[in-house]
C-alpha cells in the first residue's frame, strides 16, 4: 500500500496486550514476537503514532489520572528478578499537553494530572520495548481507578475513542486470567480448566461483540480468573474502544502460563492482521 504521512493525525488502532511476567521484557518468545509484529504493523500499515496512551494494570490507584511529565521515569515495580531487568530503561518522552486533550475528550469524567509521582511501569515498558523498541514515540499512562465500578472503566474506554482519530495509539496492558496465588509452574504453557473456560468466554465476546463484555462478570469462573481486578480492567478499556467503533477485536496471540495466567492479546482497527 502507499506510504502514509507520518506527521498528521491518523486513526490509530487500539490493543490489549497480555503482558505476563516482567521477564518478557528480556526474552524472545512467541508473545514478545507478536507484540513486535503488532508495533511493526502499526507503523507500516497505519502511521507512526503521535503518542501512545497505555492503561497499565500496575498503576492501580484510587484516582483517575494521567502522567503529565515531559520525561517519565522507567519504574521497576517488582522484586526478585535479575539485575539485567532492573537495569532496563525505556526512555520514551512524555507528552504533557496530551493531558488536557484527554480531559476534554472524556468530559464530564474527571481526569487528574500526575506531574511527578509515577512514570512508565513495567506493564507499559515490558511490552513497548518489543512493540516500539526505539522508545521515540511519546508515552502517557492512564491510571486504573480502583475506587470505580466495572461500568465506569468500560464507559471511560468508550469515551477515549476520539483520541484514536487524533493519532493516539491506546494500549491496555494486563492479563485476562491472572491468579498468581494458584500458579503451577510445572504446567508450563497449559491452563486449568476454569482458566480456559473463562478465557474462551472472553475471547468469544471480544471477537464478536465487545459491548457484551460485562456478561462474563457473572461467570462461575470469574472469581478464580479475576481474584483482583487490576490486570483484568485494562482489557475492559480495550473492549470499550472496540464497542465504540462497533468492530470486533482480532487476536494477536493467545496462550496460557503456569495454569492460571492467560497471555491473550487483541487489537481493533488494524487494516491488516498484525
Amino acid at each position: 500500500m502507499a506510504d502514509r504521512p507520518t506527521d498528521s493525525p491518523t486513526t490509530m488502532p487500539a490493543a490489549f496486550l497480555g503482558h505476563g511476567s516482567p521477564m518478557n521484557a528480556l526474552e524472545t518468545n512467541r508473545h514478545t514476537e507478536a507484540w513486535r509484529a503488532f508495533g511493526t504493523a502499526v507503523t507500516r500499515d497505519v502511521a507512526r503514532p503521535r503518542a501512545i496512551l497505555c492503561v497499565s494494570a500496575h498503576w492501580y490507584i484510587n484516582a483517575t489520572a494521567v502522567t503529565a511529565m515531559a520525561k517519565p521515569k522507567t519504574i521497576h515495580d517488582f522484586f526478585g528478578f535479575p539485575p539485567e531487568l532492573f537495569a532496563m530503561q525505556y526512555p520514551a518522552p512524555g507528552l504533557p499537553e496530551l493531558v488536557d486533550e484527554i480531559a476534554e475528550t472524556v468530559e464530564p469524567t474527571w481526569i487528574g494530572a500526575d506531574h511527578d509521582s509515577w512514570g512508565l511501569d513495567h506493564g507499559t515498558w515490558s511490552v513497548l520495548v518489543h512493540a516500539f523498541p526505539d522508545a521515540d514515540i511519546p508515552v502517557v499512562q492512564l491510571a486504573v481507578d480502583a475506587s470505580k465500578p466495572f461500568d465506569y472503566h468500560f464507559d471511560l474506554g468508550q469515551r477515549l475513542a476520539p483520541l484514536r482519530e487524533a493519532g493516539v495509539l491506546i494500549v491496555g496492558s494486563g492479563n485476562i486470567v491472572h491468579n498468581l496465588g494458584g500458579m503451577q509452574p510445572s504446567m508450563g504453557e497449559a491452563g486449568f480448566d476454569w482458566a480456559i473456560r473463562f478465557n474462551e468466554a472472553v475471547r468469544e465476546i471480544l471477537t464478536t461483540d465487545a459491548s457484551r463484555i460485562g456478561a462474563v462478570n457473572e461467570s462461575p469462573d470469574y472469581r478464580l480468573a479475576v481474584p483482583t481486578p487490576d490486570h483484568y480492567l485494562p482489557m475492559v478499556y480495550a473492549a470499550g474502544l472496540a464497542a465504540a467503533a462497533d468492530e470486533p477485536m482480532t487476536s494477536i496471540v493467545d496462550g496460557y502460563l503456569a495454569g492460571t495466567l492467560s497471555m491473550d492479546s487483541y487489537t481493533v482497527g488494524m487494516p491488516v492482521a498484525a
